[in-house]
């Protein structure tokens, strides 16, 4: 069963709601503060340097589709070369370096991505994305990113603050938790799965 919180994917709490209309403004506009421009702003730039951590992941549960939930503009799976340094190998791409059937994107603040999956994938990825969410939104994020989740869940989470600032002027990291915490929270989600 579910746990029962104060904010849903359907009532999200209104810090959510501001923050998701900074991030779609970032998305057009670029980072207006730092000179960044939207082609460069959220390009999916943080998954490259898991994608070895969750080819293992793949590896080891013979996954065939993943879903990248927060996946921003969706650049890191562009046709760009990916070297194996176990098989001394070049990819073309992330998704044949995986050797995945399907990579879905998922980002609300991303127009071509914003539509929400149905069903479930063998894996879900999800970097430098969480601590961009509300507090108080996690429960019900993570409790999401399990729910899409047959076989795994692989999430990446900064704890520092970010160097980009909103157009709103606060930090673009506005949950900052310890390690620890995040280990909770993500434990929690997973023992909330049903089996």
């Amino acid at each position: 069963m579910a746990a029962k919180y104060t904010h849903t994917r359907a009532a999200p709490s209104p810090r959510y709601r501001r923050l998701l209309e900074q991030y779609q403004l970032m998305h057009l506009q670029g980072d207006t503060r730092q000179g960044i421009p939207p082609e460069n702003t959220f390009p999916g730039q943080s998954l490259p340097k898991e994608a070895p951590r969750i080819k293992e992941l793949i590896k080891q549960t013979a996954a065939r589709t993943i879903l990248d939930y927060g996946a921003g503009k969706g650049q890191q799976y562009w046709p760009r070369q990916v070297r194996d340094e176990n098989e001394g190998i070049e990819y073309a791409d992330i998704r044949s370096y995986w050797g995945v059937a399907q990579i879905r994107c998922y980002d609300p603040a991303y127009t071509p991505f914003t539509q929400l999956p149905s069903g479930t994938f063998d894996g879900v990825v999800c970097t430098d994305v969480l601590e961009h969410c509300p507090e108080e939104d996690i429960p019900w994020i993570l409790d999401e990113l399990f729910g899409f989740a047959d076989k795994f869940v692989y999430a990446n989470v900064a704890c520092f603050p970010a160097r980009k600032v909103l157009p709103s002027g606060g930090n673009a990291h506005c949950t900052i938790r310890p390690v620890k915490w995040w280990d909770e929270q993500l434990a929690r989600a997973a023992r909330a799965k049903p089996a």
